[in-house]
């Protein structure tokens, strides 16, 4: 079911981008989350023995969620200034986690209870948007390009091509990943690293630019994946402190490039232009790698999941994904850089001032 409900996912939002600028776009996301609020309760039947009614459930909920996703993606990148970008995706990304792990960690074993308690926190969203008095004044960029326009722009290719890279590998990598109940609090860690990345990441690209950040998350990932790697012939071997180590640095990189790259990077880009349609491509890759890791890890055999030449395999293309990057155009205003410079450097000289005088 969850292969159906990915797939509506992606070309839901792909058609969404297409087509959601025929309507004013204030009333296109109240209608987008009226959708969601009520196609919610319906989850209790993904549970139900009919394979026929389970999937057309899916189907609906995926199209209830990817529809409307870039516009929404595309509104948030008009509502914040590009020097604050960063900080304030950090922020978002952070309380979307904090939502996502308290839902997972509900005591609610109904699935239509599950469903009515999401039908209802997506409908606070949509009370939380009309309660904003702004969101009819913040202007859509009305012009639109094509998706031929996007993939070809050489910007947005050079930081979509890594991406893409990334997320195939990491569709590679989930079935490798070390054992949590061999390790126990593995994943604890990685998600506390990870969330303490997305905000501190997110200040740091508003600051040193979104380049470095993105250069320094895919780095980061390589490095972690080589020293499992180098470290025993299969992963169960692995020694516990190892393992620890790669969760944290993991986290950090998680962290970096799904804010840059899920709420960020892409409505920079777009620049001029409405950015739905980079905002569809680029969330595309990370959910088609769940898709595949859905449709391909059960016929991955055990002795592969567990050795180490794939994991070194890994980590060669996660540095060569950032290849691309070295040529690929710094996003942030450099005006903002310099600025950021400037301003560092004389809280310094101010500091020494003080220290001798």
């Amino acid at each position: 079911m969850l292969v159906v409900h990915f797939s509506a996912l992606i070309l839901s939002a792909l058609a969404g981008a297409k087509f959601g600028k025929q309507m004013e776009r204030p009333k296109f996301l109240i209608l987008w989350m009226i959708i969601g609020a009520v196609s919610s309760p319906t989850l209790f039947a993904v549970g139900n023995t009919s394979v026929i009614l389970a999937s057309l459930v899916s189907l609906f909920l995926g199209i209830s969620l990817g529809f409307g996703m870039p516009s929404c993606m595309s509104y948030f990148s008009d509502s914040v200034a590009i020097e604050s970008r960063g900080r304030i995706s950090g922020i978002t990304m952070l309380a979307s986690g904090i939502g996502i792990a308290a839902f997972g960690a509900a005591p609610v074993n109904d699935l239509f209870l599950l469903g009515i308690v999401l039908g209802v926190w997506r409908l606070s969203s949509l009370l939380v948007f009309l309660w904003d008095r702004d969101y009819r004044r913040t202007e859509r960029k009305e012009s639109q390009p094509s998706y031929k326009q996007v993939i070809s722009q050489h910007s947005f290719a050079l930081y979509f091509v890594p991406w893409v890279m990334f997320s195939l590998v990491n569709y590679l990598a989930a079935p490798i990943a070390p054992n949590n109940e061999v390790t126990p609090g593995l994943e604890i860690v990685q998600t506390v690293f990870m969330g303490a990345s997305a905000v501190f990441g997110g200040i740091f690209m508003d600051s040193i630019g979104r380049k470095r950040m993105a250069i320094t998350g895919f780095t980061m990932l390589g490095v972690a994946a080589a020293l499992l790697g180098f470290s025993g012939s299969s992963l169960p071997k692995i020694p516990a402190p190892i393992l620890y180590f790669n969760a944290v640095v993991d986290g950090i990189a998680w962290g970096l490039l799904l804010v840059l790259f899920i709420l960020t990077l892409w409505g920079d880009l777009s620049q001029s232009f409405s950015s739905d349609k980079y905002y569809a491509l680029g969330v595309t890759p990370f959910f088609l790698s769940k898709f595949l890791e859905l449709i391909v890890t059960p016929y991955i055999p055990p002795s592969i999941t567990t050795s180490t030449p794939l994991v070194s395999f890994t980590a060669f293309f996660l540095f060569l994904a950032v290849l691309p990057l070295v040529y690929a155009p710094e996003t942030l205003p450099e005006k903002v850089m310099k600025e950021h410079a400037l301003k560092t450097y004389v809280d310094k000289a101010q500091e020494i001032a003080q220290k001798y005088y």
